[in-house]
């Protein structure tokens, strides 16, 4: 496999010529049986429409970050997208994987955040790097997303026991990694700097999971978190956040009487080992809701942050909108 190209690796190997598109790594996907994976050699691949892997034990798997996937200008669009992204997806698809990569998303080239497919197939989604949509037992490994029109790497849509590490993400227009409806899942070994929101992003619903072993340097929040419970958080370094280093909340909502706290969404149960903040532009760690109760932050270190030490809910708490510039 020394030539450039994309190669099907199965009994009978497929290769693509050098220079190929996102069509044709998808039209080499479509062509795997069960279990098949599709190897990108380095070079730069560019992409006009979503790479779908949406059929079970499906592996996309570049040679490292000499492997760009290049969103073209005006493409408007997710660059991958793991899953079945409908409303009501007949069942999850399973063991997936995303390998070995960089992503970018060409950010100063796109005009919006959001893309739907021709005929109105899938629902509408984001334009990440890489959107995680209801899938199980997954791995995305050593992969790069960057510059990208929303956020680098975005799971939803009740993804279960998906597993991430070794994952860089930076210079995206929202998050590097943001989490929702996930649940038993393991994000380890993260780079997560100069994004324009947050490092991290976690609401509704984002339980059971782990997080370890994280850099979040350079942005917007460190880690912004609400409607999440029961998570463990380990060796997790908060760097020059231009606002707080963790922003704790429950959501809230619109109604006619103005802003609301919405029941049940509160943060609790989650555990913070190892937590180190320094030099942000805000509080270290904000904990803005009285509902997040039950939280427990061992061995924490926080030094030179521009608003002193850790604080508890206030009698009027900052709207969780408004940190982001929303």
């Amino acid at each position: 496999m020394a030539a450039l190209g994309v190669f099907v690796t199965e009994l009978t190997a497929q290769t693509v010529p050098a220079g190929c598109s996102g069509e044709e790594i998808q039209r080499a996907l479509d062509r795997l049986p069960a279990g098949g994976e599709v190897v990108l050699a380095p070079g730069t691949y560019i992409v006009r429409q979503p790479i779908v892997l949406q059929r079970d034990h499906q592996t996309l798997r570049g040679s490292g970050s000499s492997t760009v996937l290049f969103l073209a200008d005006n493409a408007n669009c997710p660059v991958v997208i793991l899953g079945a992204p409908g409303d009501a997806p007949e069942r999850s698809i399973s063991h997936l994987r995303l390998a070995d990569l960089l992503i970018d998303g060409n950010r100063q080239h796109q005009q919006t955040e959001t893309w739907q497919a021709a005929g109105g197939g899938p629902k509408i989604i984001f334009n990440n790097g890489v959107s995680v949509w209801n899938v199980i037992d997954t791995v995305i490994e050593r992969v790069v997303c960057c510059r990208c029109r929303s956020g680098g790497l975005v799971s939803a849509g009740g993804t279960r026991r998906l597993t991430v590490r070794d994952f860089t993400a930076f210079d995206n227009q929202f998050d590097g990694l943001a989490c929702y409806r996930t649940e038993d899942s393991i994000f380890t070994g993260l780079q997560l700097h100069d994004n324009l929101a947050a490092g991290i992003s976690l609401d509704l619903s984002f339980d059971h999971n782990l997080i370890s072993e994280a850099l979040l340097a350079g942005n917007t929040l460190g880690l912004f978190m609400r409607d999440s419970r029961d998570n463990l958080f380990q060796g997790l370094i908060i760097r020059r956040s231009r606002n707080d280093g963790v922003f704790m909340a429950q959501a809230d909502i619109q109604t006619r009487d103005g802003w609301q706290l919405s029941p049940n969404t509160e943060c609790t149960g989650n555990s913070f080992v190892g937590l180190a903040i320094s030099g942000c532009g805000g509080k270290p760690f904000l904990v803005n809701d009285a509902a997040c109760t039950n939280n427990v932050v061992y061995g924490a270190q926080f030094q030179d942050n521009d608003k002193g030490g850790s604080a508890l809910a206030s009698a009027k708490p900052a709207p969780a909108r408004n940190l982001l510039g929303q």
